[in-house]
């Protein structure tokens, strides 16, 4: 099961390309309103969640979260005491934590990311305390999953598909999706 944290201010394109891409490879992927069942992205399209942050369960069956970035969704994700239980139960049980954008500082600011590779949106390096920048698009480190922004999207939604499920599914999803190469 994977949690997809949307606040008020959340990258689309950030958020919804990894969740249409986990459900089609099968993954149990639901979108976790924090604050409300709707959420308005930083571009106006308001989203109605699967769940709110307040009815999340933290669990043996959670694989992963994900945090799209965006402004202010980066800032109201990591103002919101449940999001970072998340963050933490994650860390403290092995399980992935991927993030995006701005939303790798909320990583960087809880230490996740020290002596680990990671890559964010440009300008936001210097939030990642002890990080080792990654020049890749999408940057994979243990259990910690990090992405540049908006562009790479479906890049990093299939880093998941393949960390999650097979690289042989991530590369049949790619090829159906009609990426280019």
């Amino acid at each position: 099961m994977v949690y997809i944290f949307l606040a008020d201010g959340f990258e689309e394109m950030e958020a919804l390309a990894p969740v249409d891409i986990l459900r089609r490879a099968g993954v149990k992927a639901f979108t976790v309103g924090v604050g409300s069942e709707y959420i308005t992205g930083a571009h106006g399209i308001t989203v109605k969640t699967d769940l709110t942050v307040d009815s999340i369960v933290l669990n043996d069956e959670l694989e992963m979260i994900v945090l799209p970035g965006g402004m202010p969704g980066t800032t109201n994700l990591e103002a919101n005491p449940d999001v970072l239980a998340a963050v933490d139960f994650c860390a403290d049980n092995n399980r992935y934590i991927a993030a995006i954008c701005a939303a790798p500082s909320i990583l960087g600011h809880k230490g996740l990311l020290s002596g680990r590779y990671a890559a964010c949106f440009p300008g936001y390096e210097k939030e990642l305390n002890g990080a080792l920048l990654s020049a890749r698009y999408v940057a994979v480190d243990g259990k910690y999953i990090t992405a540049k922004g908006a562009g790479c999207s479906l890049e990093f939604g299939l880093k998941l598909v393949e960390l999650l499920c097979s690289r042989d599914k991530a590369e049949k999803l790619e090829s159906s999706l009609q990426c280019k190469k």
